[in-house]
């Protein structure tokens, strides 16, 4: 297990993440995560799930298995969550979660039927505040992971150490509803 509580309450959460991790995380929980974290956004996360569909991920050197998407462009200005609800980005949730994303990071509201979705993969969705100052001095080292053509918009792959942010949607429940 790849999971370790600190004295403030904040869960330290390191990449690969496994199923058991997943199971213990509820919504509320304060994450700091580190590792291995994907960005993407609107052009380039569709194409990631029709990789995985098409079983082309080998293609593009891209391993899905108990990672965390961070929906963002990677600028030389920083990193920022951008909605999850735009179609682009919440339509890919449920096929990157079944390619084996576990944690789905970014801001604003999803659907019941992505937050099912979700649960039905052992997957949740985390938010965070958009703090681009505060994201960036988390990142120890980048590269652009697939799709290179899209310039910041590409999809990266991050080393973070202490990246924060909040479950909002875990085994079916969701901070957005009463209830999933």
């Amino acid at each position: 297990m790849k999971k370790s509580q600190k004295s403030t309450g904040i869960i330290t959460v390191s990449t690969p993440i496994d199923d058991e991790v997943i199971h213990t995380l509820k919504i509320g929980d304060q994450i700091e995560l580190q590792g291995k974290v994907y960005c993407g956004r609107d052009a380039v996360l569709p194409r990631l799930a029709d990789f995985f569909l098409e079983n082309r991920l080998d293609e593009i050197n891209v391993n899905l298995k108990g990672s965390v998407i961070f929906h963002s462009a990677v600028s030389p200005a920083g990193i920022g969550p951008t909605t999850s609800s735009k179609v682009e980005i919440e339509g890919s949730i449920p096929t990157l979660s079944r390619a084996g994303v576990k944690i789905h990071l970014g801001k604003g509201a999803l659907s019941m039927d992505t937050a099912k979705a979700l649960a039905e993969n052992n997957a949740l969705f985390a938010i965070t505040p958009p703090v681009s100052a505060l994201f960036t001095d988390k990142i120890e080292e980048q590269r652009v992971a697939a799709f290179k053509e899209e310039g910041m918009e590409a999809l990266y792959e991050l080393k973070v150490k202490g990246l924060p942010a909040i479950i909002a949607i875990a085994h079916g429940k969701s901070i957005f509803t009463e209830q999933a």
